[in-house]
């Protein structure tokens, strides 16, 4: 018997940064149980070479990794999305295109490592910080038996993972199942 693959897609304003690190840590760290998408609200066309740089020092495949529009997951033709993560504090606060499949959504915000000044080894501290922080709700989300728990313990489950360490303080009010 074939289990079910679940598709998942990250949100930030830019899709350049954090939404490809977790997009990019689920596709690996998820496979065969999940499929990552990630998407922007104004996409900058561009993925920071700090993210691929990060990726691909921690071995994670960066092939076809590439800032896109939210549009691209909201047309009639788009995966049906069972999850939606906002990544970023602004992407949160949007109003979202309206999903196919009614997935259910949270917000999982950390520190945009690309609006860290400084140095190039600052900015790449910034860069390993976000990975980190996104490696661990990634997993803690993988680990979850998905197709087993009923909507409100998930419900529950992914408010946790989204107040780990390193969430910012903007709080999203509702998590929709």
């Amino acid at each position: 018997m074939t289990e079910r693959v679940f598709n998942v897609l990250f949100l930030c304003t830019g899709n350049t940064a954090r939404s490809i690190l977790a997009e990019k840590i689920l596709s690996r760290d998820g496979a065969g149980k999940f499929r990552a998408f990630s998407a922007g609200s104004h996409p900058k066309g561009m993925v920071n070479p700090f993210a691929l740089k990060v990726l691909k020092d921690a071995g994670y495949p960066t092939d076809g990794a590439r800032s896109k529009s939210w549009d691209e997951f909201a047309g009639e033709n788009a995966p049906k999305m069972d999850f939606v993560f906002t990544v970023c504090d602004s992407a949160a606060g949007e109003a979202c295109p309206h999903w196919p499949g009614q997935p259910m959504t949270a917000h999982w915000g950390i520190e945009d490592p690309a609006a860290v000044e400084g140095s190039d080894v600052d900015k790449e501290r910034a860069f390993v910080t976000a990975f980190r922080f996104l490696k661990n709700r990634v997993g803690a989300f993988a680990a979850i038996p998905v197709e087993r728990l009923d909507k409100l313990t998930l419900v529950s489950r992914l408010r946790e993972i989204g107040e780990m360490e390193g969430a910012t303080t903007h709080k999203r009010t509702e998590i929709k199942a």
